[in-house]
């Protein structure tokens, strides 16, 4: 590639305050500025309800030039066929913003912004790398976002052929999605790395025990057995079932046992699965935090909750919680079949794993629980961080961008 374009283009489809671009995106935007030495110019798609402001914007263009870091704010357009034409003047700016500042790769962020890239990078014969590559289509099928057949269904998954296809670079989530990036969109042999959804482990500080008291007594959970799920309820992941778990957890451990949400969840929802569910709304406390100080109530926990949809396309993806919560040395409950980490957590038994979605499974998955707690505690907590480390340390990321562009 020419010296004279050297800059980086990371699309994404979020908005900046989105928990997927501060939790997820921009750590490894970052690890992608250090180790090209280049500037990187980072696309937020603005959804009205999370937009920042002028000044906003403003204020995190000037935190992120240090960092040679360029956030580039558009509006919001939803995916789908009906969307396309309002897409062509957006392809324009991004040229213009390729050609006038030096980009010679585009870096798209899932095969949405994938999308974007494939074209974008057709008409500025830049390089593509795909990141964080998944069978999105199907995924939106299969947890009921979308309809099989459908225009958006049927356009995203053309258009994920065509991104595997070009893209000079994939980045998948997990092993097997090389071979079903070739199975299903005739990728062929090309250079294709592995990526899961790595942690930066120094945002996970260690609390000692009279610290992780302190904290248990400042949300009135002391002497509780605390589960914490930190997501969102619905669409990707399971809803009614996580209360149905709830209610195993109550049923095992009485009023001893409080779930600690940490979600937008609204409080009519909460209260209509508590009343389904059987599960008193008094053993359940919700918040929705900023990520900063996601750590510090993950320690107030025993355990985790991981309730994403076992669905087929969840094998080839990856799932940020497990390493937040391994960060933090808690063991974790998930349905199989998620992504690697169903596995590893069963071979390395530190948590338990939903072969199915019912009650006497939960009940076996908190008896496995109940086992692990009454063990050596701080064994247990050193065991999961090593686990997190091994499998979610950014170094694993670092290492690919520095093949990726630390010789060019």
């Amino acid at each position: 590639m020419a010296n004279e374009r050297r800059n980086i283009l990371v699309l994404t489809y979020w908005s900046f305050a989105d928990a997927l671009v501060q939790a997820y995106t921009l750590p490894y935007v970052r690890l992608i500025a250090q180790q090209s030495g280049s500037k990187v110019f980072l696309l937020c798609l603005e959804q009205d309800h999370i937009a920042l402001n002028e000044t906003e914007q403003e204020k995190a263009k000037k935190e992120l030039a240090a960092e040679n870091i360029v956030p580039v704010f558009m509006r919001y357009l939803p995916f789908g066929a009906r969307a396309a034409l309002k897409w062509i003047p957006y392809l324009s700016k991004l040229k213009k913003t390729v050609r006038e500042n030096g980009i010679g790769t585009i870096h798209a962020w899932c095969t949405p912004a994938g999308a974007i890239g494939y074209y974008l990078a057709g008409m500025t014969r830049s390089r593509l790398v795909i990141d964080s590559f998944e069978p999105h289509a199907w995924s939106m099928v299969e947890n009921g976002t979308w309809k099989a057949g459908g225009p958006a269904f049927r356009t995203l998954f053309h258009l994920e052929k065509k991104q595997a296809q070009k893209a000079d670079i994939l980045i998948g989530l997990t092993e097997s999605m090389k071979t079903y990036a070739q199975e299903k969109y005739g990728a062929g042999e090309k250079k294709f790395y592995v990526k899961p959804a790595c942690i930066d482990f120094d945002a996970f500080p260690v609390f000692r025990a009279l610290e992780k008291k302190e904290i248990r007594a400042g949300l009135g959970l002391n002497d509780k057995l605390v589960c914490v799920y930190a997501g969102k309820l619905g669409g990707i992941y399971l809803e009614k079932e996580v209360f149905d778990f709830f209610a195993a957890a109550h049923e095992r451990w009485g009023d001893r046992f409080h779930a600690l949400l940490l979600s937008n969840a609204p409080a009519e929802l909460i209260e209509k699965l508590c009343r389904q569910c059987g599960f008193p709304k008094e053993n359940i406390s919700v918040r929705f935090v900023p990520q900063h100080e996601v750590p510090r109530y993950l320690a107030a926990a025993d355990f985790a909750l991981n309730p994403v949809k076992p669905v087929p396309s969840k094998r080839h993806c990856t799932s940020i919680k497990d390493g937040e919560y391994w960060a933090s040395g808690l063991p974790v409950v998930i349905p199989a079949g998620i992504s690697d980490d169903s596995d590893i957590i069963r071979q390395n038994q530190t948590g338990a794993v939903l072969d199915e979605l019912s009650r006497n499974a939960y009940l076996e998955a908190l008896g496995k629980i109940d086992q692990l707690l009454q063990g050596d505690r701080g064994e247990l907590e050193a065991k999961i961080k090593e686990q997190g480390r091994r499998y979610r340390s950014m170094q694993i990321a670092a290492n690919i961008y520095r093949e990726i562009y630390g010789n060019r």
